[in-house]
């Protein structure tokens, strides 16, 4: 299964706001960047990405599972963009800011680092486990 990180502003969307919808979970949206979009496109349901918390607080808070493959955006009118839903799953421990994943040499290639504007990115295998340990968590 593959792992992702996704983004958002804490003012729009927020670690606290996602745990509030419970096990309904809640659509993804509003992503208008085709690389993102087709990151969107390649999850299933199932796997996990870390919800980061991007401008405000830069860290990773908690860790979604994909409960609904990619549909149309219901907030996009042109009919090009997808979303996902997703649900919390547990809170980081500690979160994991972006300071320490910069400092962290091992998380050198990570997407975050590399292209830290895309709101929805793939985490590799051993980037997921490293950043869970820094936050606490198991895999």
């Amino acid at each position: 299964m593959a792992c992702w990180l996704v983004k958002s502003e804490p003012s729009a969307w927020s670690w606290d706001e996602q745990v509030e919808k419970g096990a309904a979970g809640e659509a993804w949206t509003g992503v208008r960047n085709h690389t993102a979009k087709q990151n969107l496109m390649k999850m299933r349901n199932g796997e996990r990405a870390f919800f980061y918390h991007s401008n405000e607080g830069k860290e990773i808070v908690g860790i979604v599972e994909i409960i609904r493959e990619a549909y149309p955006d219901p907030t996009d009118a042109s009919g090009a963009f997808v979303c996902v839903d997703v649900r919390a799953r547990r809170a980081l421990a500690r979160p994991v800011t972006l300071a320490a994943i910069k400092a962290e040499k091992r998380l050198a290639d990570m997407a975050l680092i590399r292209q830290s504007r895309l709101s929805v990115q793939p985490v590799t295998a051993a980037e997921w486990a490293l950043v869970c340990k820094m936050g606490g968590v198991a895999p």
